[in-house]
């Protein structure tokens, strides 16, 4: 039987941008999804999509969360919207802003459940992004800022804070290869200036959070590839843990290592491509010593590699389970992902994101019926319960995620909710997978 913590933290996800909509109402500013979506002819995204309306959370967050409560979720991971705070990143304040995710925190709290802020999830003010954005220092300063006026305003009603989702999304796919905002494709000694930038600005906003609320933890959410091993040996996970963090080939920057191994080891070694090289021998020793190592780390995994005990990578069989986007279903990566993550960084984690994109419909009966996501979730938490036993300290798990949102790129094709969103209306739906998540939450792992 599966075994979670007496104390886990059982919980649910979303992002501003993917989930809002509202997104030029009550003073916010423009930020780069705004712009990556409305360019001419919207073809960034498909079906020329855009988050202008999305789930339209920000008028029906009081709907959304009797939704969790009535699902027994115990927290929630949600992102503020920088823009809507400060709408140009880093001038004025935006007090409507502020006060919608000052609200949106009394009301977690008083339906017992707990918030898990963001502070950035990919929607940079546009005004930043015309100044340099994350190629430009001075957004040190201006994230430290934000950190610094959003903490004060929560005070010690949020103890958790997430600084940064996925720099590998926002610096390898931003910034390298285009294919997410602001769709930029540069060579790897600018994606590596980043990187570096990205690590700066966590450790100011570490610092910002904390002067204002000493109790705060505060974490970096990663992503990427983890490997498994092919054959639970010493030397098959010891190949597995090297393949992880192996950041010689040309998807050098999509591995969990990018980024945070600035924040706890002041570089990458020398297993990196020549231009990643040039630019960290022109980063100055008082850079490094700037950095902040995060008190926990947010892990997002949806699938893996694996390897033999050579390290050579296991190519899947032909019709190998893949969910609707094509990502291939791989659970054991939820087992041996978090041993390799404690084994390099010897920090606590959360599960910050994990879930499925499937092809859900409202049935016949009104009702939408997803055995498969339900499989999915299943497999994957018996594989974390088994990173648990062996003594990794997981501490929650946010499931990707509580609604069907805006997916980014690809638009509303994909569906990653426990509640159905029918877009033309905005009626939600729970799905079968949130009445078994709730049963979960309930034995606290043990029905698994």
């Amino acid at each position: 039987m599966a075994q979670f913590p007496k104390d886990f933290l059982w919980g649910v996800a979303c992002a501003a941008y993917q989930c809002e909509g509202a997104w030029n109402e009550d003073g916010k500013g423009p930020n780069i999804w705004d712009d990556f979506c409305h360019v001419a002819n919207g073809h960034h995204v498909k079906n020329g999509d855009s988050g202008d309306i999305a789930c339209d959370t920000y008028h029906r967050i009081d709907e959304d969360i009797a939704l969790m409560k009535a699902h027994g979720v115990k927290a929630y991971r949600f992102s503020l919207s920088w823009a809507r705070i400060i709408p140009d990143g880093d001038g004025e304040i935006n007090p409507k802003g502020l006060e919608y995710y000052s609200d949106l925190v009394d009301k977690l709290i008083a339906a017992g459940i707990e918030p898990l802020v963001t502070l950035y999830h990919w929607d940079l003010p546009s005004a930043l992004h015309y100044k340099g954005g994350w190629l430009n220092k001075d957004i040190v300063k201006a994230f430290g800022r934000y950190a610094r006026v959003v903490a004060e305003r929560f005070g010690d009603r949020v103890n958790k804070y997430m600084t940064i989702n996925e720099p590998q999304c926002i610096t390898f796919l931003g910034y390298g290869s285009g294919d997410l905002a602001p769709g930029l494709k540069l060579p790897d000694e600018d994606v590596a200036r980043v990187y570096h930038i990205l690590a700066l600005s966590h450790s100011e906003a570490q610092r910002q959070i904390k002067a204002a609320n000493p109790a705060a933890k505060v974490a970096i959410v990663p992503c990427g590839g983890l490997i498994s091993p092919k054959e639970d040996t010493p030397e098959n996970r010891e190949a597995a843990y090297k393949a992880s963090f192996d950041m010689s080939d040309e998807r050098w920057g999509f591995h969990f290592n990018a980024c945070v191994d600035e924040l706890f080891f002041h570089g990458y070694g020398d297993n990196v491509p020549e231009g990643v090289r040039r630019f960290l021998a022109t980063v100055p020793e008082e850079e490094w010593a700037q950095m902040e190592k995060p008190d926990f780390i947010g892990l997002n995994i949806y699938n893996g590699g694996m390897v033999d005990a050579d390290g050579k990578f296991v190519t899947r069989h032909r019709g190998a389970p893949l969910t609707a986007c094509k990502w291939p279903i791989t659970p054991e990566v939820l087992h041996y992902g978090p041993i390799h993550m404690y084994r390099r960084y010897g920090v606590p984690m959360y599960i910050s994101e994990n879930g499925i994109s499937c092809n859900d419909v409202i049935a016949l009966d009104g009702q939408v019926h997803d055995p498969n996501r339900i499989d999915f979730l299943h497999r994957y938490l018996l594989a974390l319960s088994e990173a648990i036993a062996e003594g990794v300290p997981i501490l929650g798990y946010m499931q990707w995620s509580f609604l069907d949102n805006f997916e980014w790129n690809q638009g509303y094709d994909e569906r990653f909710g426990i509640i159905y969103v029918d877009y033309p209306t905005l009626r939600r739906i729970p799905k079968d997978s949130a009445k078994w998540y709730k049963s979960v939450i309930e034995s606290n792992g043990a029905c698994l």
